[in-house]
């Protein structure tokens, strides 16, 4: 039991920091909370549960990652987003190899620069979460949005 709750501390803590990441606009970070080998995909939960491999946003691997930077600094015009992600109902097990099979609520919420605040999206991801060198990293990250219209901007990850 004190292993279980260990264990989801830090997962939590690995969740927070993946957030504050994003929240304070440190997103040169963001590749690394990935494996090499990774999967990051933005989908409907409607295209989710009928089998279409149709995602918004899509990433296989670490160069694509980075890739997403490198133009949300440089090559997108757009209005520089102010987001704040909640997160929670954390369900957690442990593979057989040692990966974690994790899902979580989330909720974003986009401040304008007018000051006026709306939810952006709200969904849950679904994660596979490995250790590297004693730190977790996602092997792979869904985001399965129910918001049943998408912003116009989404460029940033979620």
């Amino acid at each position: 039991m004190t292993q279980d709750l260990m264990l989801r501390m830090e997962l939590v803590a690995f969740m927070d920091a993946y957030a504050a990441l994003l929240d304070n606009d440190r997103i040169e970070e963001w590749p690394a909370m990935f494996t090499e080998d990774c999967l990051y995909e933005i989908i409907s939960r409607e295209n989710e549960e009928q089998g279409l491999p149709a995602p918004v946003m899509y990433c296989d691997n670490g160069r694509m990652l980075r890739d997403r930077v490198v133009a949300l600094r440089n090559a997108n015009i757009y209005e520089k987003p102010q987001y704040r992600h909640f997160i929670s109902g954390l369900t957690f097990r442990m593979r057989a190899d040692g990966a974690l099979d994790a899902q979580s609520s989330y909720l974003v919420v986009n401040t304008s620069q007018a000051g006026t605040t709306t939810v952006y999206q709200a969904g849950c991801y679904k994660d596979v979460v490995v250790r590297v060198d004693g730190q977790f990293k996602f092997q792979s990250r869904r985001c399965i949005y129910d918001t049943s219209r998408v912003q116009t901007l989404l460029a940033y990850p979620i």
